[in-house]
């Protein structure tokens, strides 16, 4: 028998697994069955000796294995999406083209087999047949744990804040991307002994892992946002010609709204920006935070809110980056940039890198970052200003916005979260402690913020936050103190009438 699985006179197709014999000279099978194939392509994965010596598989034995480490890792790539996801074809298919250059190269780099009938089996492993079989189950070890990790923090069963930094994935993209790298490597050198060609099979093979990750990086499933939606009974944007034509009538009912400043009183001015629609208490918080402005700080017909919310497209003015500089810009032209005070207050999901999230599906929304709000500030000429940022790793906000004419508070430090941010809150501990509390009580922003971090501190040691204090920042420049305790006294001179708290937020979203 020949060592292909195919008897001696070349006509007659052995079955995978069987052994064949002819008279007395009977010899065991060549090939072996897919449990074998298996099993020692999961070896191969873990560094291990494949024990396949002088053995190959059937064209039948490769296409089952095949679908079956494909069928086993599309199931697992589904683990790392929280929620319903579509299978996206295309993206999956992108990176079977390493398959074809896979084989090529073993086709270049293994030597020939010229063993004549009488010939010993090589005790080495054999043939570009059996490398691509163990090279595909050898990326199952690898898959699977990787998947599970990234499939665990996707749906919050490992937390704390290491699990929230933008460097895991990168680390353990790095990890697994190198094992998988080192452990196909390994197998090639299993197959050849021609150094030489094994060191190019392994440049080849690098550089297809680098080109894979820069070009072929999309993910096989993708979050499935309607189905998301329509899920959890959430309402959905619908951009149809009447939701841009109202958008457009409203920027200019909104822009032609804003009052005018007030010759010789330092007016109050608001921009309360909330940019993730996913999350309704960004809704709740930005609509409190304008009330309140509005109400405890003389600023009606001053504030201007921007809110992605399904909810809001026929009375909110998107919250987009674009939006937030050409409010900024309309609110300079109806200020005194000189002596009045501008208000911005932003609520939304922040990462390491310091941009806060935005989303408003199916409206692509970009996030924002520190030095765009700056740009947007300095180039509309205000002078005076407070900003606070509601989000995890505000803190990265206070450097890039600090200046002598500029109060900027934020929830967290630089490296960690805040608190209140999920479906089920009403408002962030930050949002919360701060405007709906503190600033109903007091004209000072900074006595606010002394008043509001204890707390916060104690409502996060009730809720169990688990990496550690948020730790809210404050910078006050001394260009602003004396504008601000100036607004101080008078608004606490005005009548009580005008300066009694509002009442408690609500859900919906009345414009300011």
């Amino acid at each position: 028998m020949s060592d292909t699985g195919i008897s001696s006179t070349d006509d007659q197709p052995t079955v995978p697994g069987s052994v064949m014999a002819h008279g007395s000279a009977a010899t065991p099978s060549t090939h072996l069955s897919l449990q074998k194939w298996f099993a020692e392509g999961l070896r191969a994965g873990v560094f291990l000796v494949p024990r396949v010596a002088g053995r190959r598989p059937t064209p039948l034995q490769a296409l089952i294995l095949t679908a079956l480490v494909v069928a086993i890792e599309v199931a697992l790539f589904r683990i790392e999406i929280a929620g319903p996801a579509r299978l996206d074809v295309q993206a999956w298919l992108s990176a079977w083209w390493s398959a074809g250059l896979f084989i090529g190269l073993a086709w270049w780099a293994f030597p020939a087999e010229a063993a004549g009938p009488g010939d010993e089996a090589p005790q080495r492993p054999v043939g570009v047949g059996a490398a691509f079989v163990l090279w595909v189950v050898a990326s199952l070890p690898n898959t699977l744990v990787y998947q599970c990790l990234i499939g665990a923090v996707a749906h919050g069963w490992l937390r704390g804040a290491v699990f929230s930094q933008d460097w895991l994935y990168w680390a353990l993209y790095a990890v697994f991307t190198t094992w998988s790298l080192g452990a196909a490597i390994v197998l090639v050198l299993r197959f050849t002994g021609r150094t030489a060609r094994a060191a190019v099979f392994a440049l080849a093979l690098a550089a297809v892992s680098g080109l894979g990750a820069w070009q072929f990086n999309a993910r096989a499933w993708q979050q499935e946002d309607e189905r998301a939606a329509a899920a959890d009974n959430r309402p959905r944007l619908y951009l149809s010609q009447q939701t841009f034509e109202t958008q457009q009538a409203l920027w200019e009912s909104t822009m032609a709204a804003i009052a005018r400043e007030r010759p010789g009183v330092t007016d109050v001015y608001g921009l309360v920006f909330a940019p993730y629609a996913a999350e309704d208490v960004f809704l709740r918080e930005s609509t409190m935070v304008s009330r309140v402005l509005a109400e405890r700080f003389d600023a009606e017909g001053r504030v201007v809110h921007l809110v992605n919310h399904a909810t809001t497209p026929q009375t909110h003015l998107w919250a987009t980056t674009l939006n937030l500089q050409r409010a900024i810009d309309a609110i300079a032209q109806r200020m005194d940039r000189n002596n009045d005070v501008l208000v911005v207050y932003m609520t939304s999901h922040g990462a390491s890198d310091f941009k806060l999230a935005a989303a408003h599906w199916p409206l692509q929304v970009p996030p924002l970052s520190p030095a765009e709000l700056r740009e947007a500030l300095d180039n509309a000429g205000i002078r005076h200003r407070v900003i606070a940022i509601s989000a995890c790793y505000s803190g990265g906000w206070v450097e890039p916005l600090a200046g002598d004419t500029t109060l900027v508070m934020t929830a967290a430090d630089a490296t960690h979260t805040s608190y209140g941010c999920g479906r089920l809150s009403e408002l962030t501990f930050f949002g919360r402690a701060l405007f709906d509390e503190q600033l109903r009580k007091t004209h000072s922003f900074e006595q606010a913020f002394a008043r509001a971090v204890p707390l916060i501190k104690q409502r996060e040691i009730d809720a169990g936050k688990d990496d550690g204090f948020s730790n809210p920042q404050i910078q006050v420049g001394a260009g602003i103190s004396p504008v601000l305790r100036g607004l101080e006294k008078r608004l606490d001179a005005l009548p009580a009438a005008a300066a009694a708290p509002a009442p408690a937020p609500v859900a919906s979203a009345a414009r300011p």
